[in-house]
């Protein structure tokens, strides 16, 4: 039991190390904002299979933190703070009737709240000259970001079946 649980911890660290190199990236390479936190996600769903709930939470946690604090893209940091631990919460949502109501919930609330912090208290600059310029570059950004996330949705189901199909 105990040596289980030290390998999980010592893997955890690992994972946790990698994410944030993953997440430093996030500035260095044009256009990787969003994709770097889809990466940790990806991680995320590896930590909860292969460790645990317990230590994926506390993963989850020191990533966030570590990310907020360390990564030199922002807005990357708080994507993976707003929808980090999904891959956590995915198999219970997906027990629920209406399981897609729940997850577009789940997102579309974590985004609003995530860039309205962004753009409220940080002062994330919005494409756009006007106001209704401004409005309409949010909603694409809200919808195109429903379409990425059921499709990242749906790949973290195919990761999941094809590498724990036994857990």
């Amino acid at each position: 039991m105990r040596n289980s649980l030290v390998k999980a911890i010592a893997l955890g660290g690992v994972f946790a190390a990698l994410a944030m190199v993953i997440m430093s990236l996030g500035a260095m390479i044009p256009g990787m904002t969003y994709i770097c936190p889809l990466l940790c996600l990806v991680m995320t769903l590896f930590v909860y299979r292969l460790c645990g709930q317990r230590i994926a939470w506390t993963w989850y946690t020191a990533v966030a933190i570590l990310a907020a604090l360390l990564s030199p893209d922002k807005e990357a940091a708080g994507v993976f703070v707003a929808l980090g631990y999904y891959p956590i919460l995915k198999p219970k949502i997906e027990r629920r009737k209406l399981r897609w109501l729940w997850k577009g919930l789940l997102f579309n609330g974590a985004v609003i709240l995530l860039y309205g912090l962004l753009i409220g208290l940080m002062g994330l600059p919005v494409e756009g000259d006007t106001q209704t310029e401004r409005a309409v570059m949010l909603g694409v950004l809200l919808l195109l970001g429903n379409v990425t996330f059921f499709a990242a949705d749906f790949l973290l189901s195919l990761l999941a079946n094809r590498f724990f199909r036994g857990k």
